[in-house]
């Protein structure tokens, strides 16, 4: 078990953030004990928080990122680094990208720095049955080991799935089920939880709790918010 000896934050963070500048791809140096280290800590914060955010402005509010870490950096660049800004992330850190071991890091490392200003939702990449297969699983086997990756999943599993800024501003990862009639059904889905699935074919499009009298709360395409098609 790894515990919060195996983390200090700020040399982790200082770690990611050398690589700017350098060419794209430079792998950062992390130890798999502090990787564990700093998916159970962000476990516990996700916890700690509701799984239905309430947040005021201002905040930036960013969309998928899918393992480009140069893109996150150029993004944080642009918007300023945390604290000199507060930021929404609506999903899908990992996959697809080459770097999502670091791209996820980063994000959840400034979680735990910074609880109150940094949120991160859940996208249907936060799922195991989809990186198992779009690139999140084969990285974290490569660098480290399939146990890290099963680490990630249990963090996955804890992450808020909505947000609400200024009791105005929906913000989740892929859309609105026709299921869901209240902000309450939201705030009533036990975590953790795994998204489940109506058919293989459909797992990337739905969000769904655990239990089939709580709500699916997603269903639009993966990489769209309310109100966006």
């Amino acid at each position: 078990m790894s515990n919060d000896a195996d983390l200090n934050i700020d040399s982790l963070i200082t770690r990611l953030l050398e690589v700017r500048g350098c060419r794209p791809g430079k792998p950062v140096t992390m130890t798999e004990a502090e990787i564990r280290a700093l998916c159970h800590k962000s476990r516990e914060i996700f916890l700690s928080q509701p799984i239905l955010l309430e947040l005021e402005a201002p905040l930036k509010i960013c969309g998928d990122i899918h393992g480009q870490y140069n893109d996150l950096l150029r993004l944080f660049e642009y918007g300023g680094f945390p604290p000199e800004a507060n930021y929404l992330f609506l999903g899908d850190y990992v996959d697809r990208g080459k770097q999502s071991l670091e791209t996820i890091c980063l994000l959840l490392a400034y979680k735990v720095k910074y609880p109150e200003n940094f949120f991160l939702l859940r996208g249907n990449h936060e799922c195991a049955s989809i990186n198992r297969i779009y690139g999140f699983y084969d990285e974290c086997k490569r660098r480290f080991s399939i146990k890290l990756w099963k680490t990630f999943t249990d963090c996955f599993n804890c992450l808020p799935i909505a947000a609400l800024i200024d009791e105005k501003i929906f913000c989740c990862h892929g859309g609105l089920s026709p299921d869901l009639q209240n902000m309450e059904q939201i705030r009533r889905v036990m975590r953790p939880t795994d998204i489940l699935k109506p058919s293989e074919k459909k797992a990337k499009y739905q969000y769904q709790g655990m239990n089939s009298g709580r709500p699916a709360v997603g269903g639009g395409r993966p990489g769209t918010t309310a109100g966006k098609k």
